[in-house]
């Protein structure tokens, strides 16, 4: 292995050679953590903050602190910014160039912490940022949804069991279906984020710090709940990150879902919807293909979101307390997490509210499955028939009419009453699919007055969670 000529790392008191170029780029982080830069600079902001109220720093030393950490944001917004692989991550970077910047003073910033408590602060703040940004494309993508579905409320489909016509349903009462996913992802990540707004700031290498550090002011500064409240764990722990991979794998796999009935309707076999050609691609040898690529790769997308859950509970299943290097790779597969979150979403958001719907297409698939052959079913009962009984002389009128090729509702009374008297004229009403439909007239249930009941209660509890989200802590700092 070749050496590096000496370098004067802030850690490099005690040692008598410089580090391993190999070793150096191996370890390095800086190549995906730069991204935590405003996090960063905004954890210290805040620690300068609360150092100068505990009188470690003087306030002019403050001052002169704060300008060049908000100088150092403004280049690196502007892309003016060298990151060195000789540093290893954001906060040296950063540090580093805050020394240069304003001379001594800035050494005295990492007082009373250090880079364990940081990155756990770092990645905290930026979790919380995405998981907000999250819920807010959850919110889009809901509200497009229900568009969708009080549009379709009435347009009739079959519903599948085994991806065989099993009841009739509508549309808009499938997409709230889809709505219903999308509300337990949104708690979940709501319900993730306040186990993620908890400060370890002050909690140093492992065992906290011997300066008189104001924990809660800190947390009060960057708009934490609350403050971890053993130091071990402060810096240990990424519960948080694995919590947000696995909301994250369910959402992806609600996305998967909807990605796979996309595709079904959208073939030529089944033909329920029509997808805009801009969110498909066409085949390189045959012209006539328009391939449903965004939801397939959607589709593909979950696998990878998956595997970072997979990641990172590996990562962390063996780890004694307290900070271990392995808690670098924490972060890539957080990243991605949210970038293909996003990105899905993003996609949706666009393509819901352009999808074409096929009505006819979809009432002849409803008719084709003898779908209210358990409305028929209810009727006997209704009648008297014990449901056991009922189901036979059902499925025995069903084979007659797969024998004469025709609908149930096509069968003539006297086929009807020769396998029980019961029945009588009133059977057809409750035969048609529009019968089946209306008649589930309750909470949940399939007929459109409930259906836009459902959309009502909908717009109500989205209403209500954004009002929850603007009422969240603010951050009483800013770049």
């Amino acid at each position: 292995m070749n050496h590096n000529t000496v370098y004067d790392k802030p850690w490099s008191g005690r040692f008598k050679e410089s580090t391993d170029s190999f070793v150096e780029k191996f370890t390095a982080s800086i190549n995906f953590d730069h991204r935590l830069y405003q996090q960063d600079i905004l954890g210290s902001i805040a620690h300068a903050h609360m150092l100068a109220k505990v009188e470690v720093l003087s306030t002019e030393e403050r001052d002169a602190i704060v300008t060049g950490l908000k100088t150092i944001a403004q280049d690196i917004d502007h892309g003016n910014f060298s990151w060195s692989v000789a540093l290893e991550d954001v906060h040296m970077n950063i540090e580093s160039a805050l020394i240069k910047r304003i001379g001594p003073v800035g050494k005295k910033l990492h007082t009373g912490r250090s880079r364990n408590d940081q990155v756990a602060t770092d990645i905290r703040l930026y979790l919380r940022d995405a998981i907000d940004t999250i819920n807010s494309q959850l919110l889009h993508l809901q509200r497009s949804l229900l568009t969708l579905a009080e549009r379709e409320a009435t347009t009739i489909m079959p519903g599948f069991t085994h991806l065989q016509t099993a009841q009739p349903v509508t549309f808009g009462h499938h997409l709230m279906a889809w709505f219903e996913m999308l509300t337990r992802d949104a708690e979940r990540f709501t319900d993730c984020r306040r186990r993620v707004n908890v400060s370890p700031l002050g909690a140093a290498a492992l065992a906290g710090t011997t300066f008189p550090i104001d924990r809660a002011y800190t947390a009060e500064l960057l708009g934490f709940n609350e403050v971890a409240e053993n130091s071990l764990d402060a810096v240990s722990d990424r519960d948080f990150a694995i919590e947000f991979a696995a909301a994250g794998a369910l959402l992806m796999t609600h996305l998967s879902r909807f990605s796979e009935e996309l595709i079904l309707w959208s073939s030529a076999q089944f033909d329920f919807i029509t997808l805009p050609d801009r969110f498909c691609t066409g085949s390189s040898i045959m012209p006539q293909k328009k391939n449903p690529d965004v939801p397939e790769l959607v589709r593909g997308k979950t696998g990878r979101v998956n595997g970072h859950l997979i990641s990172l509970l590996t990562l962390m299943k063996g780890q004694p307390l307290a900070y271990n290097k392995d808690n670098q790779e924490d972060k890539e597969p957080v990243f991605d997490t949210i970038d293909t979150l996003l990105g899905c979403l993003r996609a949706f958001i666009d393509m819901i509210p352009a999808i074409k719907t096929n009505p006819t297409k979809m009432r002849e698939a409803a008719t084709k499955g003898y779908a209210t052959a358990t409305d028929f079913a209810d009727y006997l009962v209704r009648k008297g028939v014990s449901f056991r009984d009922a189901h036979e002389i059902v499925g025995k009128a069903v084979a007659l009419a797969i024998d004469q090729e025709k609908d149930l509702s096509a069968l003539s009374l006297k086929t009807f009453q020769d396998l029980t008297p019961v029945i009588d004229e009133d059977v057809f009403k409750i035969l048609t699919l529009e019968g089946s439909v209306m008649a589930r007239n309750h909470l949940g249930g399939t007929a459109p007055t409930q259906v836009q009941e459902a959309i009502k209660r909908a717009h109500k509890k989205l209403n209500a969670i954004e009002e929850y989200q603007l009422n969240q802590p603010s951050v009483l700092l800013s770049l």
